[in-house]
């Protein structure tokens, strides 16, 4: 082969194995000598034990020679956040908390993903409780900055060549964050179209699934082998027959953003245009400056409706950062609380109305690049609107920061139209240039 197994994106992997161009045993060993030689200085598992990757990586090549129609997925290792329930398999949540928690039962995107013949390379680490306590990740571009969070392994892992795909949630920026600091794609569908159940609830209203590959159809391709059953998401992306209609955002929280990610997003429109898409540089309706409130509102108080037995119990093990958080969503009365759970119905409905003149939304995915820090894992403002509103949104690399990290674009569609989204941010993904995994120093 003209490429090292461990740079091959998601489908190619898949292809390769279900064709026998190699086996998955070879790729998986290919993948496990990858982490040998970096990760000691990323730290992206929480659990790996590569005799049991072998052992899955041998079944599945054993089903292929049976003659066995194989799924989609079939022998392909996947990254998977710690706070998804793994049968027999330590999910500690980040958390010391949680401690040699093993569950009996995998949560339903676990089983999927073995159902449709992938298995569970290792568990990713995550920030505490997948909040913004971080974990021991480091950013694969340079570990003296953040990965972001809270899905930090998992971005990692698939920016080093570890895997080509990874799971995470996110509840306000914890998949496109880490997506757009980490240099690879990172897609939130739309919520509910990936099942959350068996993941751990920080806030029920809020917490949706995403994935982390190195391409957006393969992001598409894993969408649509994840999700419930009934969607109408095509694994595959078609090439567009004209080019998208978009509006440019800066958002209410615009000030925020770093010079590096303003010159970014001009960049962006001019080389979209250059491309041929039609860019109206364009603002939110008023109201949407009420989304960031509306949003931490929620995040506290269903932070404490489902935390809060474990820090009245285990306090001295939990971060207090997670401590004050909790403290602040019991103080907030039930009235501001069910005003916030209004205001985000009534912003769905005029996200809906805004979007019927554009194919997607252009905006930025972060406030800039990775910040020099592991104390926090940098700021999801831009990403809150979005995740108030549970609507698709994805992160393409497209380019590099003043200090050599990478910058992303965030793609946001309507609702439920997560095809369509995909579409538009595989048409921008071919304007731009970037590499689509750390090679090694």
């Amino acid at each position: 082969m003209d490429k090292t197994l461990h740079t091959l994106s998601l489908i190619e992997a898949a292809e390769g194995i279900k064709n026998r161009r190699f086996t998955s045993e070879a790729y998986t060993e290919a993948l496990l000598a990858r982490i040998a030689s970096l990760d000691g200085g990323i730290r992206a598992w929480a659990w790996l034990n590569p005799e049991e990757a072998i052992k899955a990586a041998r079944l599945s090549d054993r089903h292929l020679d049976s003659g066995e129609i194989p799924g989609p997925l079939l022998g392909v290792p996947i990254g998977v956040k710690d706070i998804f329930a793994t049968a027999g398999v330590p999910t500690e949540m980040g958390s010391p908390a949680f401690a040699g928690h093993i569950p009996d039962k995998s949560a339903k995107i676990v089983e999927r993903i073995e159902t449709q013949g992938g298995f569970v390379m290792g568990k990713t680490v995550t920030t505490e409780c997948a909040f913004l306590h971080p974990g021991k990740t480091r950013n694969p571009w340079n570990p003296d900055h953040t990965p972001g969070g809270s899905s930090s392994g998992s971005a990692a892992a698939v920016a080093a060549g570890f895997v080509p795909a990874a799971l995470g949630t996110q509840t306000n920026g914890s998949v496109i964050r880490p997506a757009a600091f980490c240099g690879v794609v990172g897609f939130k569908p739309s919520q509910g179209l990936i099942p959350i159940t068996g993941a751990l609830t920080f806030s029920h209203t809020l917490d949706q699934p995403g994935i982390f590959t190195r391409h957006v159809k393969d992001a598409a391709f894993l969408t649509a082998s994840l999700a419930d059953n009934g969607s109408q998401l095509s694994p595959s992306i078609d090439a567009r027959s004209t080019p998208p209609r978009l509006a440019a955002i800066k958002t209410p929280v615009w000030e925020q953003a770093g010079k590096d990610a303003k010159q970014n997003v001009r960049e962006n429109i001019e080389t979209i245009q250059k491309g041929g898409g039609h860019v109206e540089e364009i603002e939110l309706p008023e109201i949407f400056s009420l989304a960031h409130q509306a949003i931490r509102t929620i995040m506290a108080v269903e932070a404490a409706l489902n935390l809060e037995e474990l820090h009245r119990k285990k306090a001295r093990l939990l971060s207090s950062t997670l401590g004050d958080f909790i403290a602040e969503g019991v103080a907030v009365g039930e009235v501001v609380y069910r005003q916030a759970l209004k205001m985000r119905l009534n912003l769905q409905v005029e996200l809906d109305r805004f979007l019927t003149k554009y194919d997607a939304i252009i905006t930025p995915p972060t406030t800039g690049e990775a910040p020099e820090t592991l104390e926090q894992t940098g700021n999801p403002t831009f990403c809150s609107i979005w995740s108030l509103c549970g609507v698709p949104a994805i992160t393409i690399p497209v380019g590099f920061g003043p200090r050599g990290l990478p910058l992303g674009l965030q793609i946001v569609g309507s609702l439920g139209k997560d095809d369509e989204a995909l579409s538009v941010a595989n048409w921008c993904e071919g304007l731009f240039s970037f590499p689509a995994w750390r090679t090694k120093p």
